[in-house]
């Protein structure tokens, strides 16, 4: 019998053996972590809890504003000059010179034995007299006092005002005028309201005295009176300022 030989198959390479089985692992690796992470379930996020940001204002302060700088002291007065004392000596004048006259004595002609010669009289001799002026001193001015200027006279005092009545001194001008809303006034109620106006019955000053209405009426009152006015008080022809009271009654129906 012939035996025929087969074909033998030539051995794999072991280093292809392990590149392969690596390749392998390393596809089924993935394999394994995309199938792990498809089935992963999503982790909840919880919210983080903060505090709120506190916000401070702070005022700035300005700055001190500098201060203004002293004022210099005035300088002193500076006295004026002296005038000073010129004294005027009285000097001698000298003595007049002696001014000398020569008499010219004419020659007398040879004297004729007809005619005797008239004898003239001889000019009595002339003295002059010099006069000296002596000078006499310059009186000095006297000092010129200022006079201080004349003070004004007081202002006069105003007059005192004069304590009068309604109807007997002074009438209202415009009277005043008082209403109250619903519910304002409780209960009947009543008041002395003193009333001070100048010379031209402008009233200036009121006083409620004696009231039984409360203070809320009391205000409404004399509210109502300082707008009102009087008629002026003249007496001897001036006027005064004047003191007046004038009763309030209200009655609740």
């Amino acid at each position: 019998m012939s035996q025929s030989s087969a074909p033998m198959m030539p051995a794999p390479n072991p280093m292809k053996k392990k590149v392969i089985t690596a390749l392998a692992a390393v596809v089924i690796g993935h394999a394994g972590v995309l199938w792990g992470v498809s089935h992963m379930k999503t982790p909840e996020l919880k919210p983080v809890e903060k505090d709120p940001i506190q916000v401070r204002f702070v005022k700035l302060e300005e700055a001190p504003k500098p201060l203004p700088p002293k004022p210099k002291p005035p300088e002193p007065k500076k006295e004026p000059p002296k005038p000073k004392e010129v004294k005027i000596v009285d000097k001698p004048l000298p003595p007049p010179k002696k001014v000398e006259k020569v008499q010219q004595v004419k020659k007398a002609d040879a004297p004729k034995p007809a005619v005797k010669p008239v004898e003239t009289p001889k000019p009595s001799p002339v003295v002059s007299a010099t006069v000296s002026e002596t000078k006499r001193p310059v009186p000095e001015p006297a000092p010129v006092v200022k006079s201080a200027p004349p003070v004004p006279p007081a202002p006069a005092a105003p007059p005192a005002p004069k304590s009068v009545s309604l109807g007997g001194g002074v009438s209202w001008l415009k009277a005043p005028s008082v209403r109250f809303s619903p519910g304002e006034l409780k209960s009947s109620c009543s008041m002395m309201v003193a009333i001070s106006a100048n010379e031209d019955g402008k009233v200036i000053a009121v006083t409620a005295k004696n009231s039984s209405c409360g203070a809320a009426v009391d205000r409404k009152v004399t509210a109502a009176v300082k707008r009102a006015q009087l008629t002026k008080y003249i007496e001897n022809g001036v006027a005064y300022p004047t003191k007046v009271e004038q009763p309030f009654d209200f009655q609740l129906k």
